[in-house]
């Protein structure tokens, strides 16, 4: 037995579900892993496994889950927790993804937006809990991960030049678009990390899920998550009709909005890019490469917004376009 299977014993032995019956559920892109425990009477709960060693803590997950909580959001109870060596029980919030809904069901496509979207609202008018902030500058510089990861590892030559004036002039287009009041922020909002609860009522049929990297920033930011989703294609017409939905629900400047949901967009899909192609070629993970067209769909639609004149044609000159033969590089291929 391993000294984390230990641990999990362990763990279990001081709680009531040590007899239950364990399963694996599907993981994600980070060092967490998940277990989700049965008992006879059809009872569940899930096991968050965050080992320390692998940079993971679960703190942040306890704490902005019990703020989502106090504001009737639907994230998962707290049942018990040992924060030394990163386990938690949660609340077992069951599989209906938005995304498996939709596919059986796709006439709830709309619905379901309609009540994420609300969430949003309900979330960005309760009192902003103490949170590092996601400034111009931090976001500028997640960005040019895509400088580091995607285009550097394709073109098989770096060019420290060209990220510096990449992330300093992405820091100005940032600061003098995205701002305002900040609200908190999930960052991972999107089909995959919602779940449909049909059985509560208003906001609180939205499940919420990887939320644990919240921060103060704009109030655009997980819209633009959730309508330029990078793992399932959004209608145009539904992505419209829910920015309309968030501005007449809010009553912030339409204009300033929707420039700064443009320019964030660009931001998350820069970030992702980079993100996605090194676990590609770094970690072993094709599956995310596969996403990355759609992903830079988003990018390449967000350069043509005002904006971004300052910067669109030097991205797209130094952006390699994503081929099936650049894809094959990312995936550690030969071609």
């Amino acid at each position: 037995m391993t000294d984390r299977a230990t641990l999990i014993t362990n763990f279990l032995s001081a709680s009531p579900w040590e007899d239950w019956h364990r399963a694996p559920l599907a993981g994600d892109a980070s060092n967490r892993r998940y277990e989700r425990l049965r008992n006879d009477q059809g009872n569940s709960v899930v096991l968050m496994d965050a080992p320390p060693d692998k940079g993971e803590d679960v703190i942040p997950f306890i704490q902005i889950a019990t703020y989502l909580r106090a504001q009737g959001l639907s994230a998962p109870e707290i049942l018990a927790e040992d924060r030394e060596n990163g386990f938690l029980m949660i609340e077992d919030l069951g599989d209906d993804l938005f995304a498996r809904v939709m596919e059986r069901e796709p006439d709830k496509e709309r619905p379901l937006y309609e009540a994420a979207t609300d969430v949003l609202v309900t979330l960005h008018n309760a009192p902003l809990p103490e949170l590092e902030p996601l400034g111009a500058r931090l976001m500028a510089e997640l960005s040019s991960l895509a400088f580091a990861k995607y285009r550097d590892v394709i073109l098989e030559e770096p060019a420290p030049e060209l990220l510096t004036r990449f992330t300093d002039q992405f820091e100005d287009i940032l600061r003098s678009t995205v701002k305002g009041d900040t609200v908190l922020v999930q960052r991972d909002y999107h089909a995959e990390n919602l779940l449909w609860l049909p059985e509560r009522e208003g906001v609180a049929r939205v499940g919420l899920l990887d939320f644990q990297a919240a921060r103060a920033g704009h109030r655009a930011y997980d819209l633009v998550s959730m309508l330029q989703d990078a793992r399932r294609d959004v209608p145009a017409v539904v992505e419209m009709q829910m920015i309309d939905r968030y501005i007449a629900a809010t009553g912030v400047d339409d204009s300033s909005f929707r420039a700064a949901y443009t320019v964030l967009g660009v931001q998350r899909n820069l970030r992702i890019l980079g993100v996605f192609a090194r676990l590609g070629s770094d970690y072993g993970k094709p599956q995310y490469v596969d996403l990355i067209p759609r992903v830079w769909d988003h990018f390449r639609r967000g350069l043509d917004h005002p904006a971004m004149a300052p910067l669109a044609d030097f991205l797209l000159r130094e952006m390699p376009t994503p081929t099936p033969d650049v894809l094959s590089r990312l995936r550690g291929q030969s071609t």
